[in-house]
C-alpha cells in the first residue's frame, strides 16, 4: 500500500476540506501542538506540503523547518505574507486560491457598522439578560445622513461605498493618491477625513507604511461620536490607543473583525459594551469557502501528479 502524502495544515480551515484532506493525505495539526516548534521537529520530517491561510503567512523560518516541503497551498487570495524569496530558494512551489472576496467583506463591514451604531448586540444582550421588562434599552444612532469615511477605496472599499449609499449616508476616502472616476469626496489627509465623519471603515492593505495608521491622532479626530469599524487587518490600527480611545470615550465605540495578534483578543476589549468583536469572517460565507476547497484539492492532487499547477503565485 503507497503511503499518502504528509500535509502541514497551520491553521484550522473550512471543517469540510479538512475532511477532504484527511482523505487524501495524512494531516499534521500544527494549531493543535501545545509547543508548535517541538511537534514540527518530531512529527513533520516528512511533510511534503504545508496549508496556510493569508493572516498566518508562511516565513523563511516555517521553510526551514520543513526540509521536505515540495508545495505551499494558501488557502485565500491573498499572499503578502508568504516569503516568496524563500520559497524560490528552496524551490517550494506556491498556490493561492483567488476568488471574489470584495462583496462579502463588504456585507460584514455594513452588518458590523449598523450592529455597532444600532447597539444591536448590546439589545440581544439586554434581551438575554431578562431586562427588557424592567427598563427601556438605551438608543443606537441613526446610520442614515451620517458620513461614511472609507480609508482604502480598492474593491472593498468601493463595494461597501455602494453599499452606505444605499443606507443614505454620504461617503468620502482617503487613500494614497485620487481614484480616476470616483465621484466621491478625496482626503489626502487621514485626520482630516476622520474629523469629517462619523464613522471610519478602514479596508486598506497591510503594508508597513499601513502599520498603526488608526492610532491615538485619527482617533481624537473622529471624536466623541465617532465610530471604527476595521474589516482590513489589525496590524493597521492601534490597538492599545484604540483600547484607550474605547475607555476614555474618546470615541463612541469600534466594531473590528482583525485583531493584531490573532486568535487572541484583548481582554478590556471583550469587557467593552461599545464594541462589535468578530473572528475574521470577512470572507467566512459557505459559498467563498467552497470555492476555496474546490482550488486547493486542485492545486494539490496537480503538484502530486505531476501535472501543472493551476493557480500558481509565481504567475499572479
Amino acid at each position: 500500500m503507497i503511503a499518502k502524502p504528509e500535509v502541514l495544515l497551520m491553521r484550522a480551515i473550512y471543517a469540510p476540506t479538512i475532511t477532504e484532506l484527511e482523505r487524501e493525505f495524512t494531516v499534521h495539526k500544527l494549531w493543535t501542538a501545545t509547543e508548535p516548534d517541538a511537534y514540527i521537529r518530531q512529527a513533520c520530517a516528512n511533510v511534503r506540503a504545508a496549508v496556510t491561510t493569508p493572516p498566518a503567512g508562511f516565513s523563511r523560518r516555517d521553510f526551514e523547518a520543513l526540509p521536505k516541503l515540495e508545495i505551499l497551498a494558501c488557502f485565500g487570495p491573498h499572499c503578502e505574507l508568504l516569503d516568496r524569496v524563500a520559497a524560490q530558494e528552496r524551490g517550494v512551489a506556491m498556490t493561492y486560491t483567488p476568488d471574489s472576496t470584495a462583496e462579502p467583506v463588504a456585507e460584514l463591514a455594513m452588518a458590523m457598522l449598523v450592529a455597532l451604531m444600532r447597539r444591536l448586540c448590546e439589545a440581544d444582550r439586554f434581551v438575554r439578560a431578562g431586562k427588557w421588562s424592567a427598563g427601556v434599552f438605551d438608543s443606537g444612532t441613526d446610520v442614515r445622513g451620517k458620513t461614511c469615511g472609507i480609508v482604502g477605496f480598492g474593491r472593498i472599499g468601493r463595494e461597501i461605498a455602494k453599499r452606505a449609499t444605499a443606507f443614505d449616508m454620504s461617503v468620502c476616502y482617503y487613500g494614497p493618491r485620487r481614484k480616476e472616476g470616483v465621484a466621491y469626496p478625496y482626503f489626502d489627509d487621514l485626520e482630516a477625513m476622520a474629523r469629517k465623519s462619523d464613522c471610519v471603515v478602514v479596508t486598506c492593505p497591510a503594508t508597513p507604511a499601513t502599520r498603526n495608521l488608526i492610532d491615538a491622532r485619527i482617533l481624537r479626530a473622529l471624536g466623541p461620536d465617532g465610530f471604527l469599524v476595521n474589516v482590513a487587518r489589525g496590524s493597521i490600527v492601534d490597538e492599545p490607543a484604540l483600547i484607550a480611545a474605547l475607555a476614555d470615550k474618546q470615541i463612541a465605540g469600534a466594531a473590528l473583525d482583525v485583531f493584531q495578534d490573532e486568535p487572541q483578543v484583548p481582554a478590556a476589549l471583550m469587557r467593552m459594551d461599545n464594541v462589535v468583536l468578530a473572528p475574521h469572517i470577512g470572507t467566512s460565507t459557505r459559498e467563498i469557502r467552497e470555492e476555496r476547497s474546490r482550488k486547493l484539492m486542485l492545486n494539490l492532487r496537480a503538484h502530486f501528479a505531476g501535472k501543472p499547477l493551476l493557480h500558481s503565485v509565481a504567475s499572479q
